[in-house]
């Protein structure tokens, strides 16, 4: 069984080669002094609503937690608090794994947008080159809708077949060949197989590599400057996995994405897609302590912490960006990534303190 750890440890060299690091090792200040490199106004909690020395006592717990690295609070489009654990600091570039998937989907709707994909229901043989495609297989009739929710039916299993994808010299090729799971249909299934094909489907519209459209339609329009990305064994960068960014612009994005997919009153994102990305549109059978109401948009999660809507884009280990549009709230959190035997529980403690951030601004 393959550890995911392992599987993007190129990608993540910054992290998973520093052995010797103290866990929970000091912290900076809650209230950010200036946005260096950023264009973020900057205030302090007690000016948006929310208790500057209570959210001040709640980060102080991330000391406590042995994989947190990093911390990120927005309120109302400033950045309120950042606090950063075992040698983290802001200009760090870190792996957010899994949460490049919400971003290929953020990357998708603006293709929509431009034309240059017509819509949901095109299967992969329609939205790939006909040499990419094997028509007989499985994946080329799963619609991009399918792939956007977690709902292809291909048979895919990330801990027994997260290396054979990424070792694979034609990725897209070993999509096509994965056969149809025993599932129910539309049952919802954690599949990096099928949005990795989100890579040579995007490219295929755009006639370019994906990074170059990353950088053109969504990161310089945030003015994020910095980005690092993980290529496959083809060498294109993937969709699934392998992103890699400072915690202030993952931030940023999640803000975009509370915002109605706006930054500094720019429409970046159409607000239809971010609406109906961060609604659910299937049920996940994975579960993050304390969110109830679980489900799944369009490679985000979604659900309720207490009474409050949230949506969360989700990486291996507890990375997050969290949005909580009703309270123009935005949280985002790193952590280190852990053995999958306890995956779950780094997942619930890094949520729970995530929780506890929300329940200050309610």
């Amino acid at each position: 069984m393959l550890d995911r750890r392992n599987l993007l440890k190129n990608a993540s060299s910054l992290v998973l080669t520093a052995p010797a690091l103290a866990w929970g090792a000091g912290s900076q200040d809650t209230t950010p002094t200036s946005a260096q490199g950023s264009d973020w106004p900057v205030a302090s909690a007690d000016s948006v609503g929310m208790s500057a020395s209570t959210l001040d006592a709640v980060l102080d717990q991330g000391a406590d937690m042995a994989a947190l690295r990093a911390v990120v609070v927005v309120r109302r489009g400033k950045l309120i608090a950042e606090r950063y654990f075992a040698r983290a600091h802001a200009s760090l570039l870190l792996p957010v794994f899994s949460v490049t998937k919400s971003v290929a989907s953020l990357l998708v709707g603006q293709a929509i947008a431009q034309g240059k994909i017509i819509d949901l229901d095109q299967t992969v043989a329609s939205l790939l080159p006909a040499g990419l495609v094997n028509p007989t297989a499985a994946a080329a009739q799963v619609s991009l809708r399918q792939i956007l929710t977690g709902t292809t039916g291909l048979a895919y299993d990330w801990r027994a077949q997260s290396r054979a994808l990424a070792s694979a010299a034609d990725p897209t090729g070993y999509v096509m060949g994965l056969p149809k799971s025993t599932q129910a249909a539309g049952a919802w299934s954690y599949n990096d197989a099928a949005v990795s094909l989100l890579t040579p489907i995007l490219e295929h519209a755009h006639g370019k590599p994906v990074a170059e459209v990353a950088k053109r339609d969504l990161f310089d329009p945030l003015g994020i400057e910095r980005f690092d990305a993980q290529k496959d064994r083809a060498g294109h960068v993937m969709s699934y996995a392998g992103l890699q960014l400072r915690p202030r612009d993952a931030a940023k994005i999640g803000w975009m994405v509370a915002d109605g997919g706006r930054w500094n009153g720019r429409q970046i994102v159409p607000a239809d897609w971010v609406a109906q990305s961060t609604q659910s549109h299937a049920s996940p059978d994975w579960r993050v302590n304390p969110v109830t109401s679980d489900g799944y948009g369009y490679l985000w999660f979604t659900g309720q912490i207490g009474t409050v809507p949230v949506a969360w884009a989700l990486g291996y280990g507890a990375q997050i960006v969290l949005v909580a549009p009703s309270l123009q709230l935005v949280v985002t959190t790193n952590a280190m990534p852990p053995e999958p035997q306890q995956l779950s529980a780094q997942n619930d403690v890094v949520m729970g303190l995530v929780s506890r951030v929300i329940a200050l601004a309610t």
